[in-house]
């Protein structure tokens, strides 16, 4: 039984400035990461509740004092984990488009980093909140050390693409070439491109006293320009934005349906650059550069009980175009006369600067990922049906699978389609269902899980959606589905004030002659049947009357005025779910000073919360082995003697986005599986919901995931004592790719 407070007293609370107090001290939003891969070199920075457990123990009196220096730098950890990713691109086992795509995917996650981690720290620093971190660093002291973390790894992730991937690439037949590097035909047939489709939208723009600096729109490709007038020699500076309504990347021969014919590519700002005459017709081009800003995307909803939710949101979303800038990239070659008019122009500090030594915006590199060249990329994976939905010879509803038993699905191996999806629009065309129930913090573009909600309620059933419409970048799109549902005559609720709803819940109301029975999905990721192919996700499928009664509770406090205190099978943040895993620790110490086994394991996006990694390190201290799978940032320090040399840390990385949730009390025996990261703003600025797998054959399944996660001999990085990450296990060593793994499992076990 969760002890949690009723959403209305905290959505008061939060208009009274008492529930989110720490909301004070950082910003919001943690710049979803979203690449992955299996480590194979270094990616360090310094080396290249049911019922409360009975049985629980008074830590502080059994273990000496927790020293004040415990914590390792979250921003800098972030910077690590994303390090990890771009040592993928150097990793030349891996197919040369994946390395590419992981080039890309770690300029992305890059961007949103800044967007949001680095704003908000500027925003502390400018407006004098001198709130330190938890590692005792001020915002500018941890603005310094970013700074030139960013500038090291940046040329790292020039060096990257320059010296290995595009060598491998042109050898295979791609190539990223230069308008320099063009022969005669080459050059006219782009040159009537440019005319024919780029020169049209183009709008070159001056600057002079009769034109003021332009704006410049965050994540935008600019050419920063110098001229100079023929006649009067006068020189004058001009912006000109690359389209971004265009491809990146222009294709120089011709298309061809030959998949290893050669091909080579030619970015858009080489071709705007090589007809700048063209633009600036009878001046001289002094010096081009590509530039590039990145602002604040770190806004708050200024919510107000007597204003539309929906309407303060989107007035929000039309001040973030016009955010400060956090971040210029400008080409290392630029002159030092051209990058004092940014600097000041932009209002930028120096210290924001960033000088690529190459290719500006590897985002782009998307663009050439999807080149049609399978012997370049990883092998199709094609999900598998779970064995408890598989087709039989006399067809059998989801419905009727649960009311055998429990399912455990674990994404991407087994297909969302055919589990979790298919219970939704199964639900949605079965005319017994009388309602159905769900959370949708983001979905697909084209999502069958909306058209199925919309189906529902154009057949005459009651459908309630809680759309999150402030999940940070999804909120236009959500904003968009919910007005959908609404006119199909959904009942749409717009998240809570004061608080994101992040949980991953549906729940379907059945009759079933005289009776009603409740059919519920609880999971770790999110309702989109795209991200579910990439990203690592488990999620129970139960007709558990306790879990159905429980999403009852939740529903009518999400939408309603209903305030529960208790839940049977569930914990619930933002009031529950820190208490509840620290009163599980705690009775796993317990266990440990009653002569019982003692053990906890973790599997994570983040582990952030002081609380929580508190409570770890006085387990390790009582001498209970602790083993965390943390995919991101680690703010712990495992291995260090006296305090967490019971405690392990590891990062897996791969082919697929490490997202699933999962704790194990091996004491208790007690697993869990749900929404919520170790981290404050999940446990107290959102509504998450962790939920309690008993099923002995569930429960072994995520044991299963926990075993191969952990074996010594799966790939991955281990973390030590001094927040550097290591790459294992060493050369030479027995090695096994988890995620290869499960995959061989799923597929053996849908034979």
């Amino acid at each position: 039984m969760g002890d949690e407070a009723g959403f209305q007293e905290i959505r008061q609370a939060s208009h009274d400035g008492q529930a989110t107090a720490t909301a004070t001290t950082e910003a919001r939003g943690d710049g979803a990461a979203r690449g992955e891969g299996a480590p194979r070199t270094d990616g360090g920075r310094t080396v290249p509740p049911s019922a409360p457990p009975a049985a629980t123990v008074a830590l502080d009196a059994r273990v000496p004092d927790l020293p004040e220096d415990r914590y390792l730098n979250r921003e800098l950890s972030w910077l690590d984990f994303n390090s990890r990713v771009l040592a993928l691109a150097e990793d030349a086992s891996l197919p040369v488009l994946e390395r590419a795509k992981f080039l890309s995917i770690y300029a992305s996650n890059l961007d949103e980093f800044y967007m949001v981690r680095v704003a908000g720290l500027k925003r502390r620093d400018e407006t004098g909140l001198s709130v330190r971190s938890a590692d005792g660093l001020s915002p500018r002291e941890q603005l310094a050390l970013i700074a030139t973390e960013a500038q090291e790894l940046a040329n790292k992730h020039a060096h990257v693409l320059s010296e290995s991937v595009l060598p491998e690439l042109a050898a295979a037949g791609v190539t990223l070439t230069s308008w320099a590097a063009l022969d005669g035909d080459e050059r006219k047939r782009l040159s009537e491109h440019f005319h024919d489709q780029v020169f049209p939208v183009l709008t070159p723009l001056a600057v002079d006293p009769a034109h003021p600096f332009p704006y410049i729109s965050g994540l935008s490709l600019n050419l920063a320009v110098t001229v100079k007038d023929s006649s009067s020699g006068g020189e004058h500076f001009a912006r000109v934005k690359v389209p971004d309504n265009v491809n990146r990347f222009l294709r120089v021969n011709n298309p061809t349906r030959d998949k290893t014919a050669a091909v080579a590519f030619l970015p858009m700002e080489d071709l705007i650059a090589a007809h700048l005459d063209v633009l600036f017709h009878g001046m001289h081009v002094a010096e081009h550069h590509a530039f590039r800003v990145t602002r604040n995307a770190d806004f708050e909803v200024e919510e107000d009980r007597d204003e539309d939710l929906l309407q303060a949101l989107e007035r929000e979303l039309a001040r973030r175009r016009f955010g400060s800038p956090v971040r210029l990239e400008v080409e290392d070659g630029m002159s030092e006369h051209m990058l004092e008019l940014l600097l000041r122009e932009l209002d930028v500090d120096p210290d924001d600067v960033i000088k690529v030594p190459g290719l500006l915006d590897m985002t782009g590199l998307m663009e050439i990922y999807a080149l049609d060249r399978p012997t370049l990329k990883d092998a199709p994976f094609v999900p598998a049906t779970h064995p408890a939905f598989a087709e039989r010879e006399t067809p059998k509803s989801v419905f009727a699978t649960l009311r055998d038993g429990d399912v455990l699905v674990h994404h991407p191996y087994d297909s969302f389609s055919t589990s979790v999806q298919r219970f939704i629009e199964q639900a949605a065309a079965d005319p017994q269902v009388l309602a159905i129930k769900q959370t949708l913090y983001r979905t697909s573009g084209d999502s069958p899980i909306v058209n199925a909600l919309v189906d529902a309620a154009e057949a005459g059933k009651q459908v309630v959606a809680l759309v999150e419409i402030k999940a940070r970048f999804d909120e236009q799109a959500n904003i968009k589905w919910a007005r959908k549902l609404e006119q199909a005559g959904v009942h749409v609720v717009y998240g809570l004030v004061g608080l994101k709803t992040h949980c991953k819940t549906c729940l379907v109301v059945r009759r079933e002659g005289s009776t009603i029975r409740r059919y519920c999905h609880i999971g770790t990721g999110n309702y989109n049947p795209k991200t579910a192919r990439l990203y690592e996700d488990v999620g129970l499928l139960t007709a558990a009357p306790e879990i159905g009664a429980d999403l009852t509770d939740l529903f009518n406090s999400l939408t309603g005025y209903s305030r529960v205190t208790q839940y049977r099978n569930l914990l619930v943040a933002p009031r529950g779910i820190r208490s509840g895993i620290i009163e599980r620790i705690e009775a796993e110490v317990a266990h440990k000073h009653a002569g019982r086994p003692g053990r906890v394991r973790l599997k994570a996006n983040a582990l952030v919360d002081e609380q929580v990694i508190d409570a770890l390190y006085r387990a390790s201290q009582a001498g209970v082995p602790v083993e965390i799978v943390v995919r991101g940032i680690c703010a712990l320090k495992p291995g260090v003697p006296g305090l967490s040399e019971n405690i392990t840390v590891r990062s897996i990385l791969g082919r697929f986005l490490e997202h699933s949730r999962i704790l194990h009390f091996a004491g208790a025996d007690e697993y869990w599986i749900g929404s919520a990261d170790m981290m404050h703003r999940n446990l107290d600025r959102r509504v998450e919901v962790m939920a309690q797998v008993k099923d002995p054959r569930l429960t072994r399944q995520l044991g299963e995931i926990f075993d191969s996660a952990l074996d010594p001999t799966t790939r991955c990085w281990v973390l030590d004592g001094e927040g550097r990450w290591v790459a294992a296990p060493a050369a030479g060593e027995e090695v096994r790719d988890h995620q290869v793994a499960m995959m061989l499992q799923h597929r053996a076990a849908a034979l």
